[in-house]
Parts: C-alpha cells; sequence; structure tokens
C-alpha cells in the first residue's frame, strides 16, 4: 500500500504558481506546471481543480492568456489548507466490515484505535496549520 502523494503534488503546484509571482504577475498554464512535476497535465489540472474549489488558486479561461495564480497570499495559505483541498479523509482508515462483536478484541479494536487515531490526526492537523506555502516556498528557493 502506497502513501497518498495528492498534498506534496498539490504544494508542488503552488510553489510553482508562487515562482512565477517573482518573475511576472501571469497566470500560468497546467502544462507549464505539469513540466516541473514531470506528469502528465490532466492530473495536474485535476489538483488544480480542487485547489480552485478551496478559494486557494484562481484560473483565466483562454489558450493565450489563460492559466492559474494564487487567489491568496503565500502567506494566508497553510499547508493544513492544501492538505485539507486534496485530501478526502482521516488519515487512518478503521475496519471495512465490522469486527466480530463475539471477540473481545473485535468488540474494542474500533473504539480503542479510534482514540489513538483522533489524537494522531489532530497533531498532523494542528501541525500543518502552523506553516505556510511562504514558508515553504522560501524553503525550497534556499535548496534550489
Amino acid at each position: 500500500m502506497s502513501a497518498n502523494s495528492q498534498s506534496t503534488i498539490a504544494l508542488h503546484i503552488l510553489s510553482r504558481i508562487r515562482y512565477e509571482l517573482d518573475r511576472s504577475d501571469i497566470y500560468i498554464s497546467s502544462e507549464v506546471i505539469a513540466r516541473s512535476v514531470n506528469t502528465n497535465p490532466v492530473f495536474i489540472r485535476r489538483i488544480l481543480s480542487a485547489l480552485n474549489k478551496a478559494g486557494l488558486v484562481q484560473v483565466r479561461r483562454g489558450s493565450v492568456n489563460g492559466g492559474w495564480k494564487l487567489a491568496k497570499e503565500a502567506g494566508d495559505i497553510t499547508l493544513l489548507d492544501v492538505y485539507d483541498a486534496v485530501n478526502g479523509g482521516p488519515l487512518q482508515e478503521l475496519h471495512h466490515s465490522e469486527p466480530n462483536d463475539n471477540c473481545p478484541v473485535g468488540r474494542g479494536i474500533k473504539p480503542t484505535l479510534k482514540l489513538y487515531y483522533d489524537q494522531a490526526e489532530q497533531a498532523f492537523r494542528n501541525q500543518l496549520a502552523t506553516t505556510t506555502l511562504e514558508t515553504v516556498y522560501q524553503d525550497i528557493m534556499e535548496r534550489a
């Protein structure tokens, strides 16, 4: 089972859009972003659509001057905003089918794990809420 990389791709996309702000105030195409991510523009557009729905980016239609840009300042976008825009669901899932209620382990496993998973998820969300896209972008530029 592999980890979900949509938040990582979304942050790459947003950072690439942020990079354009240092060069100009133009909209950037999904094709240019896709080259940076090294993936298909259709995949990029799916993630951009989720980011747009969350109010993090805006689109301008058109083949000449069309594209995407940030809808907010990079310092106003947290990693939690990005995570919530592209990930639907908890970090850890419980059983997909009900455990055997006649077994003591089966009866107690879900409420026990839910407690621990909820605590871990809250810590994760709190951490993401403290970091902005601008912080990530500045770190990227220092390492580039």
